[in-house]
């Protein structure tokens, strides 16, 4: 059985530049929190705890002072004004992606526009990106989400980054067609494009998927749902123990990707759980 990972899978360039300035961190010692779970690695983020970084929900949750650590996805405005305001040692991992959409807002903003961000609603880097926003701002998720907005002379249109193109293409398509001034900004990350692409070539040349990362990740529930619209049998899984030996019979060759969240031990280890079971059906 030959088992194929995609070039680009796991870490991002945020997540990589997060990541590391969250063990950073953890290595100088002192009382130390992220803001929210750095990333969307439940594996991760547990490997913090075990060095003494806590995650916690608001500034408020830390009474002694320390170091707070700004997540990958970001945080609302007044979040990061409390930290600062608390005293806490900030130390801002937030993507750069993901602060470029939220400059891209506040500036629409100042400039009079409504702004419209494509994404999920409850999602938290959607939820930092929409409090940089000073006058009305809508998040939709699709283009007919648009028909239901009220009348807006100037909107501007960004979008989550880990949204899939089409969909920012049918929101745009959407506001166009209401007239009146629109300022598009692309802020797809470049990275969740080129996943989303290898991973939908690779689901066509193989009979079954795997694809690792947290359940809760936006941008691996994607590739999943990306892998499932060509290949059925697809499986969303967090780590190898989850793999079911079933899951290969008859298969000759398995494709393997990884969301922008998953570590590269929890890659390889998926792939020699993958690797073992064949050897197993030989012996």
């Amino acid at each position: 059985m030959e088992v194929i990972l995609a070039k680009h899978a796991g870490f991002c360039f945020g997540v990589k530049r997060a990541t590391h300035l969250a063990f950073d961190a953890a290595d100088r010692g002192g009382d130390t929190y992220t803001l929210g779970p750095i990333i969307h690695s439940p594996q991760v983020v547990q490997r913090l705890e075990e060095m003494g970084v806590k995650s916690v929900e608001s500034v408020e949750e830390v009474e002694n002072g320390g170091t707070i650590i700004i997540r990958s996805h970001g945080v609302a405005s007044s979040e990061l004004e409390a930290a600062v305001q608390a005293e806490l040692e900030v130390v801002d991992a937030t993507c750069p992606f993901v602060k470029k959409a939220q400059e891209h807002v506040a500036t629409l903003s100042k400039e009079g526009y409504d702004v419209i961000v494509v994404g999920d609603a409850v999602h938290p880097e959607v939820q930092g990106i929409v409090s940089y926003a000073t006058g009305r701002v809508y998040v939709v998720s699709s283009g007919k989400e648009v028909d239901r907005l009220p009348r807006m002379a100037k909107m501007g249109v960004v979008a989550q980054t880990t949204q899939s193109f089409e969909h920012l293409n049918d929101v745009v398509a959407a506001c166009l067609e209401r007239g009146g001034e629109t300022r598009v900004y692309n802020t797809i990350c470049d990275a969740t494009a080129v996943r989303q692409y290898e991973t939908k070539k690779l689901a066509g040349e193989v009979d079954c998927m795997v694809v690792i990362g947290g359940f809760n990740s936006a941008n691996t529930k994607r590739l999943a749902q990306i892998c499932r619209e060509l290949l059925p049998r697809t499986h969303h899984i967090e780590t190898a123990g989850q793999i079911d030996p079933a899951w290969f019979e008859g298969v000759s060759r398995v494709g393997v990707t990884a969301g922008a969240s998953t570590p590269k031990w929890l890659i390889d280890e998926v792939i020699a759980r993958i690797s073992a079971i064949d050897e197993d059906k030989i012996g």
